[in-house]
């Protein structure tokens, strides 16, 4: 059995979703000596499967959950300014139906929603009238009356990736393909064994240990030795989506109440397809192999064919993808009303912290990992202070104000390269894109194109800077190539990274 060579760390994460890599680079930042092991790949689950976007949860005021809300609300434009080349606001359309809540009950929310999150940038609600604005055309002609608000949509994989990147710029290993098999504490240390792909056991020690494996939370707690004298009952629950064939001009969203008092959401996604998504369906079988089921893509094509003019059925879908929520159980007797707030969970036992997450979302991840480190400070003994705040991600050190002009000052100083690939790359990689592009002329020094503008040194560059071990790591997490590739295509990837091994 080898041995980790980085000695004994302050704090070894388990999990390399949102919340693991979050904490990560919080503690990373902090000075702290930290390792992250995930069995798959970043972002492979849950992490992956949002609605992409960083926004308040409207819905959520219903629920009552108003903490949870005006957190959420005042980091849409924190992460904006943190990550511009991969979050960019978006103006959402919400229709009124008349069998469904009353208009004044939905301006009521939206005020809330305008006010109570500190909102600076995004502009505030506007009351629409829908058979005059150009937002309504898509939309059956009985709605009359909407309104448009504010919120964010972001590339979740990607920004998993980043932040990992940041943790690792800032000090941490960042061990991709490694899977926990044993966890034991004594005498204020963890001694951690992970296996890594080919079988390879390494022993790790640790000051902490941070339980971050979302839907495995209770799997890694019970391979903990002492396990926790106490732990949260996790209530799983399946959100599933469909990507169809783009339904509609402009760049407006849209959400749409449906008659189960949930909404559903369709968005602008890939420049040629329209997300529709979600769904809330309790799950108790193997994360990992979490698909939707028929009858959720019947329900999608439900929910938004009473809005849209032109009704959607399941031959329109080209895609589809599904994760599971692993929600703290609070009792509630519908899944979608469970909570989506976090909590956090220490045991010190042994004097050897373990500090377990539950729940969560994309937007709150940097507060969550904020509480983490506070609930960690005792044991670890740093300076308790917010960096995160104002700290930018890998690529987007141009700033929230210059990112629109970044993709222009790309097209000056690569012209050989197409406007389009240009623009992806601004919008994937920020400043890194230099990393890929520099040193080149041509199209042809990029080596081998794969399809949809997908060539081999941008591969490279995801292999060598991204973790990227597969075809289908880099095809739909670090970047969403396949929907745009034929089977053809997307199969001579796999044969590249076949010849590379």
């Amino acid at each position: 059995m080898g041995k980790d060579k980085f000695s004994i760390r302050d704090v070894f994460v388990i999990g390399g979703g949102i919340n693991g890599a979050g904490i990560a680079r919080d503690a990373a930042g902090r000075g702290l000596t930290v390792t992250l092991a995930e069995k798959d790949d970043l972002a492979a689950h849950t992490s992956s499967a949002s609605s992409k976007l960083i926004h308040g949860g409207l819905r959520y005021l219903e629920n009552y959950e108003f903490r949870l809300v005006r957190e959420s609300l005042k980091e849409r434009e924190t992460l904006w300014k943190a990550a511009p080349h991969l979050i960019s606001p978006l103006r959402f359309i919400l229709p009124h139906h008349k069998a469904m809540r009353p208009a004044f009950i939905l301006r009521l929310g939206l005020f809330l929603y305008d006010y109570i999150g500190g909102r600076e940038i995004l502009p505030p609600t506007r009351t629409r009238n829908l058979l005059t604005h150009e937002s309504g055309a898509p939309l059956s002609d009985t709605l009359t009356k909407g309104f448009e608000y504010s919120d964010c949509w972001v590339d979740d994989a990607r920004l998993v990736c980043m932040i990992a990147k940041d943790a690792s710029e800032r000090g941490a290993n960042i061990l991709v393909g490694h899977e926990v098999v044993t966890a034991n504490r004594r005498d204020s240390l963890w001694t951690i064994t992970t296996q890594s792909a080919d079988g390879t056991l390494t022993q790790h020690q640790a000051r902490t240990l941070v339980n971050a494996a979302g839907p495995w939370v209770d799997t890694l707690e019970e391979k903990a030795s002492p396990a926790p004298k106490s732990k949260k009952k996790i209530r799983m629950v399946k959100g599933s989506h469909i990507v169809v064939p783009k339904l509609y001009e402009g760049a407006q969203a849209y959400t749409f109440q449906n008659n189960d008092n949930r909404v559903v959401f369709a968005v602008p996604y890939e420049e040629n397809y329209t997300l529709i998504g979600t769904t809330d369906v309790p799950f108790s079988d193997d994360p990992s192999e979490v698909q939707i089921s028929r009858d959720e893509e019947n329900y999608l094509c439900e929910a938004a064919s009473r809005y849209f003019k032109n009704p959607i059925s399941l031959k329109d879908i080209i895609w589809s993808y599904a994760g599971v929520r692993p929600l703290v159980d609070d009792g509630a007797a519908n899944a979608s009303k469970t909570t989506r707030d976090y909590v956090l969970e220490l045991d010190t036992q042994e004097n050897a912290p373990l500090l377990s997450i539950y729940g969560g979302k994309i937007t709150t991840f940097r507060c969550l990992s904020e509480e983490a480190l506070h609930m960690l400070q005792p044991h670890l003994g740093f300076s308790v202070g917010n960096w995160t705040r104002d700290a930018v991600l890998p690529g987007g050190d141009m700033g929230l104000e210059n990112f629109p002009a970044y993709a222009e000052n790309l097209r000056r100083e690569y012209s050989w390269v197409p406007s389009d690939l240009l623009v992806r790359f601004a919008k994937a990689y920020g400043t890194n894109s230099h990393k890929i592009l520099k040193g080149h002329s041509a199209l042809a020094d990029l080596g081998q194109h794969f399809g949809a503008g997908f060539y081999e040194a941008e591969l490279c560059y995801m292999c060598a800077e991204e973790w990227v071990r597969t075809a289908e790591d880099a095809l739909w997490r670090r970047s969403k190539r396949g929907l745009h590739m034929s089977n053809d295509e997307r199969a001579s990837v796999e044969k590249w990274f076949s010849k590379k091994v």
